[in-house]
């Protein structure tokens, strides 16, 4: 990685531009930015065959480049995909509004009354690599949460982004939102250089590999919000139903591979792995998985064997390492070691060891009996996602519109003074309001 640049003077000025236009957006109120939306929509269905256009020269400039078969996957951008992509912004704006929620209201004293009100967090800096639907889905969640932003995509899907990008902001002109609210940065430079744009930028967000992640939090002193690595398990209990079993771990590898939500360790309790093994390896031949197993997984028809290596990879590719473990606390251990805290899931028909997996585990997301691969914004009902956060602090797991919100204290009195109530005057009664 590159040292970080200070920031050009026409890099400050767009950031300022977007600043600007962030302070007025965030005092539209619900109709005007769901309207925005609407509007973005428009445009990039008018602009489509602009769009895949634009993503087939990406496509073609990146095949011959030799880029890796998951990120072709994710830098595609089809009509189909374009289209669920648009629905995705028209369901946003269907949303029920995340700012001016009230979530606290308390009477301190008589007539001195306290709020807790959501606000937007200003500007959001998005990092991401090869997803070209991703401008749209972080547009869209920034717009309707009030919030300007910056994003930069990867140089593979140049031609795409800036394409997506032009009809974005030909939608905002026929709003009541600035265009001047998303700006897409373009070069590598430019990228580094939002790193030292605090002051002007509120939080950024990377979505890429482990080597950015670290980068950008190791170079910012702006608030860094993201996750590493997705390297999810799949754990298949004593107890589990085998075809189920069977039928949940094919979709959490194969269903979309290069998605980070998808599983890359297969643990398979010892006194239930000849029976689902038996169906299992069969299924995941059949489907394309190259399979990487331990000692005690080979004798149940794995040829491969997994290294160290294998368990802390994030394959992004149809490739699966699977592991025989004694006990579920050989399996807790073993996600404890090598997991990445994004998303977790247990086979069982055992209540009791459901139970003990979904309150041991501390990923962003610990399922029961379901894919991994329900880790994602638009399926939990946010509308889409900003990303993934994998940190303890929230927001974590799927970040749409509720993470992209702060909360301001607003405190109405009448003439009160602090001296009052430090001198026993006055007493605070601290008596909460409805909501």
């Amino acid at each position: 990685m590159s040292t970080v640049p200070e920031p050009s003077a026409e890099l400050l000025q767009r950031a300022g531009a977007v600043r600007l236009a962030a302070v007025d957006l965030g005092q539209t109120d619900d109709q005007q930015r769901a309207a925005a939306l609407q509007a973005m929509a428009d445009a990039l269905a008018e602009r489509a065959e602009v769009i895949v256009a634009a993503n087939r020269e990406d496509l073609e400039r990146s095949a011959a480049e030799g880029l890796a078969p998951a990120l072709m996957a994710r830098l595609k951008l089809d009509a189909g995909k374009l289209r669920g992509a648009i629905d995705g912004v028209r369901k946003l704006a269907s949303l029920p509004d995340p700012l001016g929620r009230r979530q606290l209201h308390r009477e301190l004293d008589q007539g001195l009354v306290l709020e807790r009100i959501t606000v937007p967090l200003g500007v959001v800096g998005v990092i991401f690599e090869a997803r070209p639907d991703a401008v749209v889905q972080i547009a869209s969640l920034a717009i309707r949460s009030g919030n300007g932003a910056m994003l930069k995509g990867g140089s593979e899907a140049r031609c795409t982004n800036e394409a997506v990008m032009e009809a974005l902001k030909l939608g905002l002109g026929r709003s009541a939102v600035a265009p001047d609210a998303l700006t897409l940065l373009t070069t590598r430079q430019e990228s580094l250089a939002l790193l030292r744009l605090d002051g002007l930028v509120d939080l950024i967000i990377p979505r890429g590999s482990n080597e950015l992640v670290r980068f950008i939090q190791d170079n910012t002193r702006i608030p860094v919000l993201g996750h590493a690595d997705g390297i999810c398990h799949l754990y298949v209990d004593a107890a589990a139903d085998v075809d189920q079993a069977v039928r949940i771990a094919i979709d959490s590898k194969t269903q979309y591979p290069a998605a980070c939500n998808a599983i890359e360790t297969l643990l398979v309790h010892a006194s239930i792995a000849p029976a689902f093994l038996a169906s299992a390896v069969p299924a995941f031949q059949a489907a394309g998985v190259t399979l990487r197993g331990d000692e005690h997984s080979r004798q149940h028809g794995i040829s491969d064997a997994a290294t160290d290596e294998d368990w802390r990879t994030e394959y992004l590719d149809m490739i699966l390492a699977v592991r025989v473990v004694p006990s579920m606390e050989a399996a807790l251990e073993h996600i404890r070691r090598h997991g990445s805290r994004h998303t977790e899931a247990i086979a069982t028909t055992d209540d009791q060891a459901a139970e003990r997996f979904l309150g041991a585990v501390d990923s962003a997301g610990v399922y029961l009996n379901c894919s991994t691969r329900f880790a994602d914004g638009f399926r939990y009902g946010f509308g889409a996602e900003v990303g993934i956060s994998t940190q303890t602090l929230p927001p974590r797991g799927p970040v749409g519109l509720d993470g992209l919100v702060t909360y301001r204290y607003r405190l109405r009195g009448d003439g009160h003074i602090a001296a009052d109530f430090a001198d026993g005057t006055r007493s605070f009664t601290h008596t909460d309001l409805p909501l």
